[in-house]
């Protein structure tokens, strides 16, 4: 029977689903740094991009594809100490809001962003080659484009690395989880979009495919420009002018995720 055969199919992918790879940035659009475990809150991952980089003059969060240099800062949050590494120098101090909300527009959602003081705002205009300040989300998720949680397969970073020649650095995607499909069909996660995810102590509503753009093409220790992972992409994921890769999802059930988990698809 059809629906015997689907539940089947089902079983044999879930069989082998685990969690290879977890990654956060406290920083929107620092360095993606891998993780042993993520909590799962109902607003999404606790500790992903809480903090962003603003030029309040123009009123605009900046972007890793404006401003490709951010992948090359680290950030850390430990003991109500901020730890950055911005241009090569460790920053760590105790950072304290200012008062100053700013109302941002991102991706045609306000944002309130807390201004923060510290020593930090003058590393990155020195790098960035233009005057910003750092602040924090008033809100968790404020500075997410989509659903707060990404998702990647192997299955589809395998089929990548064969189409490109060359090996493809997880990172590039940035995704919170990379499951390991084992020898599933290549963006098999399409077909899990409106079902939903058990991972370790979370359960997740799989909404939507993730639109890419050059930032993948931005190697994700330096920042610099040197791929065409992008070109390669669209040439068989193609979708109404959108190159997709990977899905969105959202927390259903809160909870901890560890690497080396298993991950179950709702039937």
């Amino acid at each position: 029977m059809p629906g015997e055969r689907r539940a089947d199919a089902l079983a044999s992918v879930n069989s082998i689903m685990r969690i290879r790879d977890i990654g956060v940035s406290l920083l929107k659009g620092g360095r993606h740094q891998p993780r042993e475990n993520l909590l799962l809150a109902a607003d999404g991952p606790v500790g992903d991009r809480d903090f962003a980089i603003v030029d309040r003059h123009t009123g605009t969060v900046l972007k890793t594809v404006e401003y490709p240099l951010l992948v090359s800062c680290e950030a850390n949050w430990a003991g109500g100490v901020l730890s950055m590494k911005i241009d090569g120098r460790r920053i760590a101090e105790k950072p304290t809001v200012t008062g100053e909300v700013l109302e941002l527009d991102y991706w045609g959602r306000t944002t309130s962003m807390q201004v923060v003081d510290g020593p930090w705002a003058q590393q990155f205009s020195r790098l960035l080659g233009r005057n910003v300040v750092l602040t924090r989300s008033a809100v968790a998720g404020a500075v997410v484009y989509g659903d707060s949680v990404a998702i990647s397969t192997t299955s589809s970073l395998a089929r990548l690395a064969r189409e490109s020649g060359m090996a493809v650095d997880t990172r590039r995607f940035r995704a919170t989880f990379t499951i390991d499909t084992g020898d599933a069909d290549a963006h098999v996660e399409d077909s899990w979009v409106g079902r939903e995810l058990e991972l370790g102590g979370a359960r997740l509503l799989v909404n939507d495919g993730i639109p890419r753009c050059a930032v993948i093409d931005v190697d994700p220790d330096t920042g610099a420009r040197g791929t065409s992972l992008l070109k390669t992409l669209a040439g068989y994921r193609l979708r109404s002018n959108d190159i997709m890769f990977g899905v969105y999802a959202e927390v259903v059930s809160p909870g901890t995720v560890s690497v080396g988990d298993d991950v179950r698809l709702s039937v």
